[in-house]
């Protein structure tokens, strides 16, 4: 199959579709926007973490016959959102399950009322007993989810675990926690709605996946396809965020919309968004590794457990995907996974960048330094050691057919970062210097797109359209949040048409214009549907080379002349494919066993931190990140995502704590939600080495979710080289430093005279 290695477009730095009108100022995001008469919207929230509602009163000094009032009574279809579970209400009904669930809905023409209205309204509760952590959970004293807490399982086995540890000449345990992480886009949560008895429910807002919503306000209000319409604005960034949530907000919006007559906007305060909006899963996971004396796996068992917050939201794909990435790119013959998410009553987790890999690669790569060093062994060798190569078989028993080149990848990180030469240097300076440097490495791989027959389950479609303006439409429902979905599905249109780039704009993301082409998620929109636009557009110029005289080669009049020639003949000019597996993909869903991604994408990160033993500050001062992806479509949108992603896993590890007393988040505020600053940020070194996937668009992997699975391994692997102490949670804040040095450093109190 071709793999594209000489393109006009693609592969070249084109400015981005939206980039002038960002710059500028034309972007019009939701809380731009103003229809007419519109009202506006705000949400009254549960104050305990679980307990029975007895009443609801209103503060008679209020004119409440100037607001809408909506509850659980109003929803005219089921009190239920529409994710992969539904078990969550889309109102409090008798009962809550975490602090912030919603319980009413107000509306009013002057949204400084609302304030005050929602101090009046008084809830009084019967609580009962919660439950805060998965030990407690796990415990079932309290059950708060169905029979037994638990919102999903997996076990994922491989070869004979427990024949191996007789033999093995190693057996390392560890236990690795990571804390929950706040998504932090710049805009928050942001919904119009509209409704018409006539129409039905219209809503405009700032979200990742039209077609979620959509499902999602059709079972709320009962209402048929041609009745629900949504459309994407211009989104100020998501990672997930603005996945799942989105339909909550959507639904009430609507739902106020639908009581007070009137277009309703809702749009959180950054306070209200970060106490209320899902995060990041908290994780412990607990491994145990049997070697051989010369340091090659014989077995990995891995515990793996979640908190999942008090409903299912996407809990399930979430404890897949670390379930999937717990074992890391090593051939291991026995494997054992048991993995878990557990209910509480914290604000359900949800979606977010890497969605459940970052908290297995950590405790992977982490694990992996620590049998290093039981093993006296280089950290970077026992990982070559133990490196899948082409041919292996993965955890799930994945043949590797794609080509990997881990060897190569790691072999260029070394250099690039002189890894050997300033370990060796700053062991010698770290001697006599409070400031204690090191150097940490992590390896690992990133599946791109859905799961197994999860591709298949979509059955996405897309394709492209001629206007009679001669304007080619890309149609796909994958939207743009500021990672580049508009540029480079338009380059890709672009090359397989063989068009210039600005005969290629985008079809507004809205339900009642685009087909469902999958939720822009899960790293699969430049393979998975990239690879449809391409496969259109091919089609297209197959179809007008035999009915509408186009030549073998054709220059852009040539193409928009045979188009013009088509629509008079056949009328609509347009291509639709849908999607179809790669050959050899198998998966079974009950045993947990084969191909579990079409591709895969590699990468090895090294992080160089220093660690100031009088502060107990550490930072990361060099990053270099080696990765293969793919084809990369454009060189600076790419490593822009690497090294958005890495900022981020610099946070995840060393700066964002979401501290929670009672099941409230405290430091729901950026001023004490602490996320790194460009003064946080090193250097970041980032190189691509390109294995083209013969079925993803033009020959690209998915790339958005690897640059977060490996930063935070890498740098507490790069301090515990610093210090010699070994740190397994995050995030690592100067106070735990400090309890980690001072535990393994004690200093004895002088003796009292």
């Amino acid at each position: 199959m071709n793999t594209h290695a000489t393109t006009r477009i693609v592969g070249a730095p084109v400015p981005r579709k939206e980039g002038v009108d960002k710059l500028v100022g034309r972007a019009c995001y939701v809380d731009d926007m103003k229809r007419e008469g519109m009202w506006y919207g705000a949400t009254v929230r549960s104050t305990i973490p679980r307990g029975l509602i007895r009443s609801i009163a209103f503060d008679r000094r209020i004119e409440w016959s100037e607001f809408t009032v909506v509850t659980a009574a109003d929803i005219p279809g089921e009190n239920i959102i529409q994710l992969i579970v539904a078990d969550q209400p889309c109102l409090a009904d008798g009962k809550v399950n975490h602090c912030e669930e919603p319980i009413l809905l107000l509306a009013h023409p002057d949204k400084h009322k609302l304030r005050e209205a929602l101090g009046g309204v008084k809830i009084e509760y019967d609580a009962l007993p919660p439950v805060f952590t998965i030990e407690e959970s796990e415990q079932q004293d309290q059950i708060v989810w169905g029979a037994d807490n638990l919102l999903k399982s997996f076990l994922l086995e491989k070869g004979d675990v427990d024949s191996a540890w007789a033999g093995a000449g190693h057996i390392v345990e560890g236990e690795y926690r990571t804390g929950a992480q706040e998504h932090l886009y710049i805009e928050n949560q942001g919904i119009i709605a509209e409704y018409s008895a006539e129409d039905g429910v219209t809503v405009w807002g700032s979200l990742q996946c039209p077609y979620y919503v959509f499902k999602a306000l059709r079972g709320v209000f009962d209402l048929p396809d041609e009745k629900v319409r949504v459309i994407q604005t211009e989104t100020g960034g998501a990672f997930g965020g603005k996945e799942d949530y989105p339909s909550i907000l959507a639904s009430h919006a609507a739902l106020l919309a639908k009581k007070s007559g009137h277009p309703v906007k809702m749009v959180y305060d950054r306070m209200e968004d970060l106490a209320a909006t899902t995060k990041r899963h908290p994780a412990r996971v607990r491994h145990r590794t049997a070697l051989d004396k010369d340091g090659k796996l014989l077995a990995i068992e891995i515990h793996l457990d979640t908190d999942g917050g008090a409903y299912a939201t996407l809990s399930s794909t979430v404890l897949s995907r670390a379930t999937l990435h717990s074992t890391g790119p090593y051939l291991c013959p026995n494997v054992r996974v048991r993995a878990q998410s557990w209910a509480t009553n914290h604000v359900p987790y949800g979606a977010f960048r890497g969605f459940g890999a970052p908290q297995a690669v950590f405790a992977m790569e982490r694990h992996m330094d620590e049998i290093a060093a039981t093993l006296d062994m280089d950290p970077v060798e026992l990982r070559r050691k133990n490196f899948l190569h082409d041919g292996d078989t993965n955890a799930t028993e994945q043949l590797m057919r794609e080509p990997i080149i881990l060897d190569k990848l790691l072999d260029r990180a070394l250099q690039a970062s002189a890894y050997h030469a300033k370990c060796a240097q700053f062991a010698r300076e770290n001697e006599l210097n409070p400031i204690k440097r090191g150097m940490g490495i992590a390896a690992f791989y990133h599946g791109s797109g859905f799961t197994g027959s999860g591709e298949l389950y979509l059955n996405s479609l897309a394709g492209v359209d001629v206007t009679p303006e001669s304007k080619v439409r890309v149609l796909v429902s994958n939207t743009e949040f500021g990672q580049g979905t508009n540029t480079i599905l338009t380059q890709i249109a672009s090359e397989a048409l063989g068009i210039e780039y600005s005969d290629v704009t985008m079809a507004a993301p809205d339900t009642d214009m685009v087909p469902n082409s999958g939720p822009t998620v899960a790293s699969r929109t430049s393979m998975v549907v990239g690879r449809l636009i391409e496969r259109a557009c091919l089609q297209l110029i197959s179809r007008l080379r035999e009915q509408a005289g186009l030549g073998a080669t054709h220059t852009r009049e040539e193409f928009l002349a045979a188009c013009e020639r088509y629509r008079v003949a056949h009328g609509e000019v347009s291509s639709m494919c849908r999607y179809e597996a790669p050959p050899d993909i198998y998966w079974d869903d009950q045993k947990y066993h084969g191909e579990a991604y079409g591709a895969y994408a590699w990468a090895i990160y090294v992080a160089q931190v220093a660690v100031d033993t009088v502060t107990y500050s550490a930072e990361v001062e060099n990053f270099w990140a080696v990765q293969e992806v793919g084809r990369v479509l454009h060189p600076v949108l790419a490593a822009g995502q690497i090294e958005g992603g890495i900022a981020q896993g610099i946070g995840y590890a060393l700066y964002e704590k979401v501290v929670l007393d009672g099941g409230r988040m405290t430091n729901n505020q950026m001023t004490n939600y602490i996320m790194p600053t460009a003064e946080d940020v090193p250097p970041i070194h980032v190189y691509f080495e390109e294995v083209p996937f013969r079925y993803g668009g033009f020959g690209a992997k998915g790339l958005g979710e690897l640059p977060h699975d490996g930063p935070a391994p890498a740098i507490l692997n790069a301090i515990r080289d610093a210090t010699g102490v070994s740190f397994n949670s995050i995030p690592l804040l100067p106070e735990d430093l400090y309890a980690g040095l001072a535990a393994s450093h004690p200093v004895e109190e002088p003796a009292l005279p």
